[in-house]
């Protein structure tokens, strides 16, 4: 194990009688009347939860208008109503529907390729990432190559492809990686792709792909489309605002999609096979998430750039920084002040991971860090 579990430092967070409600601050929501009916923002209330890379918007009243349609469908299996909202993600991607493994959050979609293709062998991934996939894979009895960041905090893709062997099964990335935020070189991480994969499958986890603001960079679903062994995992958790409903979808070559779909556990329900196509047309929640998302993370900027804190271009919903302190006992710091950060990631132990919030959420947390930091 590389860290402590987002549960047990969730759990850890919560303790203590610090943790005052923070409603009645007198702050008032940015949102006019319309909009936080129709985009549904969390409301302003204690702990402030800014660890989990949660969207604070949504579900969008299209996509609740959706679910609650669908509950008379809830006496029902859901495997009949899977192939609409197939057809809506492989037209998204441009991949045929045979290329889409619906699964429940991207998290399932991780965990059922490290045991579907890992098992016997080894994964090679860099620490610190996201870890569901390893950590589960590792009570299956699957070895973890672990590679660390390279000094500029990057996912060491050549270190990675030197310790490819007979024994790799997988080689797993996250791009944007969490928790740092970095994005790969386009040109490097294709060209990785395109060789690694020819002795390996190649695991792209791209949650936060949508949070990518570089013109044209590509996504891995572009490998899959020419047949090579890349397997691209996507979720509606983020941008979409559907963390709670758990929908989330695999793509790859038909063979190894097939592998994938018949061990799939938690599969999708009624109500988040209709949340999902519900937020693939709504795009006027997609770009409000996005622009909300660019605000609040300029505002935590703002306040790193005035504590002069270093920290890393983010390409998702959260901002890594070096705080200069054990972000465990700031954990305990900001807890006292009504705020859950983001767990520890060794062996990176004084930064910190804070996750965008709603404009008043940030507002609140960047008074809060001033007066522990300053």
């Amino acid at each position: 194990m590389t860290g402590i579990s987002r549960r047990n430092w969730l759990k850890s967070a919560t303790l203590g009688s610090g943790l005052a409600m923070l409603g009645g601050t007198g702050i008032v929501s940015n949102l006019s009347a319309e909009e936080i009916k129709k985009y549904n923002p969390r409301p302003l209330a204690g702990p402030i939860r800014l660890g989990s890379n949660e969207n604070p918007y949504g579900p969008s009243e299209k996509m609740r208008q959706a679910m609650t349609a669908a509950f008379d469908n809830g006496c029902r299996y859901p495997w009949g109503y899977n192939a609409s909202l197939v057809k809506m993600i492989a037209e998204k991607e441009g991949v045929p529907e045979d290329h889409i493994v619906l699964v429940a959050g991207s998290t399932e979609g991780l965990k059922v390729t490290g045991i579907t293709f890992a098992q016997g062998g080894e994964i090679i991934s860099c620490a610190p990432t996201f870890l569901s996939m390893m950590e589960y894979a590792e009570l299956w009895g699957t070895d973890i190559n672990w590679v660390p960041l390279n000094k500029d905090l990057d996912f060491d893709l050549e270190e990675i492809e030197k310790r490819v062997s007979h024994e790799t099964r997988l080689v797993f990335l996250c791009n944007p990686n969490n928790p740092t935020g970095k994005l790969l070189p386009a040109d490097q991480v294709i060209d990785f792709c395109q060789t690694v994969s020819q002795r390996a499958i190649v695991f792209s986890d791209e949650a936060y792909y949508d949070y990518i603001t570089e013109p044209n960079y590509p996504s891995m679903v572009e490998l899959v489309k020419k047949g090579y062994d890349v397997v691209v995992s996507r979720t509606l958790s983020k941008v979409y605002g559907l963390a709670g409903i758990r929908m989330g979808y695999l793509i790859a070559r038909p063979e190894l999609a097939q592998k994938l779909r018949d061990r799939v556990v938690a599969n999708t329900n009624i109500m988040a096979i209709e949340a999902g196509k519900a937020a693939l047309a709504d795009q006027e929640f997609y770009q409000f998430s996005l622009k909300k998302n660019a605000e609040a993370k300029a505002l935590i900027i703002q306040t790193l750039d005035e504590l002069k804190l270093p920290y890393l271009e983010s390409h998702a919903n959260f901002v890594f920084f070096q705080s200069g302190r054990d972000v465990t006992a700031l954990g305990k710091a900001m807890a006292e002040k009504g705020f859950i950060i983001g767990r520890p990631f060794p062996p990176l132990n004084d930064w910190c991971r804070i996750s965008t919030g709603t404009i008043e959420e940030v507002t609140l947390y960047n008074q809060a860090i001033k007066e522990v930091l300053g």
